[in-house]
């Protein structure tokens, strides 16, 4: 007996005792946990707005979610449906994403993430909205005005309810603009509207200057807007501001420029398309 006593693995069983210990403390801790969630009382709730757009506040968000569930702060923590007042916030236009728990104060940290906005649209029939950084519509409201592009003319395309995504190839290429620019020192300072003209190719309304700059669509966008560099750095400085009235783009290889009252295409700009390389 004394040799099979020997023979036990002493270290083996030290483990399995503190697994055992652990799993019992793991259980006895959770059985208080709950205990205290079924007698402790919601002491305060605390709403955190991320994100840079000011749609929504904390007011906002408390008084929704006292409105629709009653007043929290109070109640006992387990009666408080944490889950469904997440799901209800989420369906917020300007919400992006939203986390809804209770600290061990008692506290329910209420936090949200706002949707940011890219773009603003005025279509053909004076109808408003937003398009935000996923690429889905918004609504327009009197209480915030972000500072984004806008893009109005010759655009069909409407809104008939919150968080639509985008349908038309025209207003996803306007969308690409926006992306392409946004982050651009150049462009992003220059560029203060979109326009959509009557033959459904996009303008780009410069900050400086009155041409009709004209790109067409969003297809080779980063070579376009190279050409564009290229007319203000190479054509403007040798013809003057009040030159041109339209500068086009649209067209790969080329830089087509119409005087003011005629069009006309000189010397000095065909060196310069000779020398573009189409991509």
């Amino acid at each position: 007996m004394l040799a099979s006593f020997k023979l036990i693995r002493w270290k083996l069983v030290w483990f399995a005792f503190l697994g055992l210990a652990a799993l019992v403390g793991l259980v006895l801790l959770m059985s208080l946990i709950t205990k205290k969630d079924q007698v402790q009382t919601t002491t305060a709730m605390k709403v955190i707005i991320m994100g840079k757009e000011s749609f929504i506040d904390q007011n906002d968000i408390s008084n929704l979610i006292n409105k629709e569930f009653g007043a929290v702060v109070g109640k006992p923590l387990n009666s408080v449906p944490l889950q469904e007042i997440e799901k209800s916030l989420e369906k917020l236009p300007y919400v992006s994403d939203v986390e809804v728990f209770t600290d061990m104060d008692g506290v329910i940290q209420v936090s949200i993430q706002q949707r940011e906005v890219i773009l603003r649209v005025i279509n053909a029939f004076g109808k408003e909205y937003y398009v935000d950084s996923k690429g889905v519509k918004i609504p327009v409201t009197l209480r915030y005005v972000p500072h984004v592009l806008v893009a109005n003319g010759n655009i069909a395309e409407g809104y008939t309810k919150p968080l639509e995504e985008l349908k038309t190839p025209l207003l996803k290429d306007l969308v690409k603009i926006v992306e392409q620019v946004k982050d651009d020192a150049l462009w992003s300072n220059q560029i203060v509207q979109l326009y959509v003209n009557s033959e459904k190719d996009i303008e780009i309304v410069p900050r400086v200057g009155d041409q009709q700059l004209i790109i067409g669509n969003a297809d080779s966008l980063s070579y376009k807007l190279e050409r564009l560099q290229v007319f203000y750095k190479e054509i403007l400085p040798k013809v003057g501001n009040d030159a041109y009235a339209k500068v086009n783009v649209k067209y790969g290889g080329q830089i087509i420029c119409e005087r003011r009252g005629e069009w006309f295409l000189d010397s000095l700009q065909l060196k310069i398309n000779k020398s573009l390389v189409v991509n």
